[in-house]
C-alpha cells in the first residue's frame, strides 16, 4: 500500500472507532464497529491489506 492508501485506512479506522465509542442502544453493533475501526487503523499502520494482496494475486487488481 502507498502512503495515501495507508493514511486513508488509518483515518477511516479511527473515525469508525470514534463513532463506535459513543453510547448506542445496541452494544453488539457498537462492539463490531469498534473492532472494525481498530482493525482498519491497524492495517493502515502496518501497511498490509490481505484483501488487496489476494486480488493482486488473482490478477483482478494491479499493484
Amino acid at each position: 500500500m502507498g502512503p495515501a492508501e495507508r493514511a486513508g485506512y488509518v483515518v477511516a479506522g479511527l473515525v469508525l472507532a470514534a463513532a463506535a465509542a459513543r453510547p448506542r442502544p445496541n452494544p453488539v453493533l457498537t462492539a463490531l464497529a469498534l473492532g472494525a475501526g481498530a482493525y482498519l487503523a491497524w492495517r493502515g499502520a502496518q501497511g498490509n491489506c490481505p484483501a488487496k494482496a489476494a486480488l493482486v494475486r488473482q490478477g483482478l487488481l494491479r499493484a
